[in-house]
């Protein structure tokens, strides 16, 4: 629990500052890496999350709603976060629109960090236990495994880098790296949360799943809007294709593995 949460605030913070002392990067060269990080959180979603919430669920339809609700909620996240979470970087002119977007982009990525870093609970146990009336233990699968962690990891660079990116160019300099220390803890406090939850029993494992299907709709939208935004104009991109093809080739291998 303690390496998850060091590794979750530790990438963010050195992809935000990456961010901040290298002003002159290329952006033809971050899509590359967004790309990257977008096929692979859909690979890990497909492979890892899914079949699990829907092997584990009792009610498979009920599930798939949650998954979706999740696609519908991480709209309206990106409405309120314009976008950072999957790497959209704009340049707000109006100083006053700015403060307010500042604010707006802050409670919308940290929702979504927040709601990621639950997957990530549990971590002592792959596997939770409830009791049924009848005393049969019922198992859940709790989605921490190294794949999940390394595809979480993956998309948080990008999207720390992304929000300091906007942050550079509408506010002072003094205050980007508070807000980037508040959203660095936003995954792991989730992750502190979800693992209270279950230890002290506030939910079971069958309601936590409910979670887990709401970040994984979330995770099926943030990657699909990567993967099409990243050819605005339809056009066919050899580059965008290999490093996809590379990304599910990695998220398989691994999965295989770990």
């Amino acid at each position: 629990m303690a390496l998850n949460f060091t590794l979750l605030f530790v990438t963010a913070m050195l992809a935000g500052g990456l961010a901040y002392f290298i002003p002159s990067w290329e952006e033809k060269y971050f899509k590359l890496v967004l790309v990257f990080a977008g096929s692979y959180l859909f690979a890990i979603t497909v492979l890892h999350i899914l079949p699990e919430l829907f092997v584990e669920s009792s009610n498979p339809t009920r599930m798939g709603l949650y998954i979706l609700l999740g696609f519908f909620i991480q709209q309206i996240l990106a409405l309120l976060s314009t976008g950072v979470e999957h790497g959209h970087i704009h340049h707000p002119s109006h100083q006053h629109a700015a403060n307010v977007g500042v604010w707006t982009i802050m409670i919308g990525l940290f929702l979504h960090a927040f709601l990621e870093g639950t997957l990530l609970g549990n971590e002592g146990s792959l596997l939770a236990h409830d009791h049924d009336h009848s005393g049969h233990d019922h198992h859940h699968h709790h989605h921490s495994g190294g794949n999940l962690l390394f595809g979480i990891l993956l998309h948080k660079g990008p999207e720390a880098f992304a929000l300091v990116a906007v942050l550079m160019s509408a506010m002072k300099k003094r205050w980007i790296f508070l807000l980037l220390i508040i959203f660095a803890l936003a995954s792991p406090l989730g992750m502190l949360l979800s693992n209270w939850m279950y230890e002290s029993k506030v939910l079971g494992g069958e309601s936590l799943n409910i979670f887990y299907g709401i970040v994984a709709g979330g995770f099926l939208h943030i990657s699909t809007t990567i993967f099409f935004e990243s050819s605005p104009d339809h056009r066919f991109y050899l580059n965008k294709v290999l490093v996809s093809m590379f990304a599910f080739g990695l998220a398989i291998l691994l999965e295989m593995l770990l």
